[in-house]
């Protein structure tokens, strides 16, 4: 039979009676209804093999040119579907113990769901050398890929992770708004839109909805989108991203840094339960973790830095390229950050004598206040930053002096100022991004395959 149109068909009453994991040998002799696509077919003249996957993984169909009618027609249609299209096969179940579950599948009939009208630019069973734009481009058909397929699986993990933890640690998951009024971290790197006759923006976090959420619940979290407008062609940046935001009323940031080295173990322990196959699959081994993990202040740091490189001051950002110098690549905190390099929520640090003396000569109250720091952090792996948090303001008046500080507008704020005036308690939090620490624990070069449709300052489809 010479390659020809084949004509797709609908469900009609076909129904699936078995996913491939629960075809094996309790199924011998059973005439069953598989389901799924192509994902690879070898072509021995007479005799076909057929790998059919669906979302548990793949059954091996083996079908013959026989003397039959109907066989004849099964083979002539395998024959000429091409890898990815998508087919209901009816069939007995045979033992084969040279197929990877002990078994195979002799289809009797076939219908034609979907037909690949081309064929694929990249396998799926491999790492693709295809560049990632390329992939993108096709991400669904990407997202076929058993690499893909292993890190979204324990994507998966990893959230349920976080809600069966969080729950168990009394949280309650909210939904704050996306469409704002104003910048919350204080105008920089935002999504400007049109709503009716107003400008408003693409949240960059849930910060001031999770700090007031407290005063109602106390403990809250939420997974969700963030939008930064940073214009980075990085393999780590993405300007929509999924954040995991916390957010608990009556501790400090110790007791936050706390409940998120817990929060990364749980994590961890999970993922080795559900995901061993995965794991095995992306050859990552995840090592057993001793929390807490380490703190380093950054006063500290920055006196490592120096002796390497003269041009650091106090003060300064410390880029993450540079902190392989002086950091290993696992788990760490940097912690009392500057207050100056951090948002007007941030509370300062009581009795921060270590930063005022790094000056030789005496300072005056200005260069005194630019020295202060913060109850801060930034949770980092190697040089990737995961994680920041911060005891928050929760004084009001204390809240409008920074605001001044940092050269900001208090009555564009006045929906979250005004709450301060009914007792909001003593706070703290973080925000966790979801595919850094992806990029982390199965060392995933790119960003971009740490998320369904990666956004970035060159990609707005598909």
């Amino acid at each position: 039979m010479e390659d020809k149109i084949i004509n797709e068909q609908d469900l009609e009453n076909w129904r699936r009676t078995h996913y491939s994991h629960q075809v094996n040998g309790s199924t011998i002799d059973k005439l069953i209804i598989i389901m799924g696509w192509i994902s690879s077919k070898r072509d021995h003249g007479n005799v076909l093999f057929i790998q059919l996957r669906d979302k548990f993984g793949d059954i091996q169909i083996v079908v013959k040119k026989g003397k039959e009618n109907s066989e004849n027609r099964v083979f002539d249609i395998l024959k000429n579907l091409k890898e990815h299209s998508s087919v209901g096969i009816k069939g007995k179940v045979v033992e084969q113990k040279k197929s990877p579950n002990c078994v195979e599948v002799i289809p009797h009939e076939i219908k034609v769901l979907s037909v690949s009208a081309k064929s694929a630019p990249f396998l799926t069973n491999s790492i693709s050398t295809i560049g990632i734009d390329t992939r993108l481009e096709l991400r669904a058909l990407d997202l076929r890929r058993n690499y893909l397929q292993n890190i979204f699986r324990i994507r998966f993990t990893i959230l349920n992770s976080v809600r069966e933890f969080l729950t168990k640690n009394h949280f309650i998951e909210v939904n704050t708004p996306k469409m704002i009024s104003t910048a919350t971290e204080g105008g920089a790197a935002l999504f400007p839109i049109f709503y009716y006759d107003k400008e408003a923006f693409l949240a960059q976090s849930p910060q001031l909805y999770k700090e007031q959420l407290t005063m109602a619940f106390e403990n809250v979290f939420e997974i969700a989108p963030i939008f930064r407008a940073e214009p980075s062609r990085t393999n780590r940046h993405l300007s929509e991203a999924i954040s995991i935001d916390i957010e608990k009323a009556f501790v400090n940031y110790y007791d936050i840094m706390d409940l998120l080295d817990e929060l990364i173990s749980y994590i961890i322990l999970r993922t080795k339960e559900v995901n061993s196959i995965e794991l095995k699959n992306l050859d990552i081994e995840l090592s057993e973790i001793k929390i807490p993990f380490p703190r380093h202040t950054y006063s500290e740091l920055i006196d490592k830095l120096q002796k390497s490189h003269k041009y650091i001051r106090w003060g300064d950002d410390i880029s993450p390229k540079i902190l392989k110098d002086v950091i290993g690549d696992d788990f760490y905190y940097i912690v009392d950050w500057p207050l100056s390099t951090k948002p007007f929520y941030v509370k300062s640090k009581i009795n921060s004598d270590a930063a005022v003396s790094k000056s030789d000569s005496p300072v005056d109250s200005s260069e005194s206040e630019n020295m202060m720091v913060s109850e801060s952090f930034d949770l980092m792996f190697g040089p990737l930053e995961l994680s920041s948090g911060s005891t928050r303001v929760n004084n009001k008046n204390v809240l409008l002096d920074s605001m001044k500080k940092k050269g900001l507008n208090s009555a564009a704020f006045d929906y979250h100022l005004r709450v301060f005036d009914y007792g909001i308690p003593p706070h703290a939090g973080f925000g966790l991004g979801l595919e850094r620490l992806i990029m982390a624990l199965l060392k995933v070069e790119n960003i971009r395959d740490t998320t369904f449709y990666p956004r970035d300052i060159d990609r707005l489809t598909p």
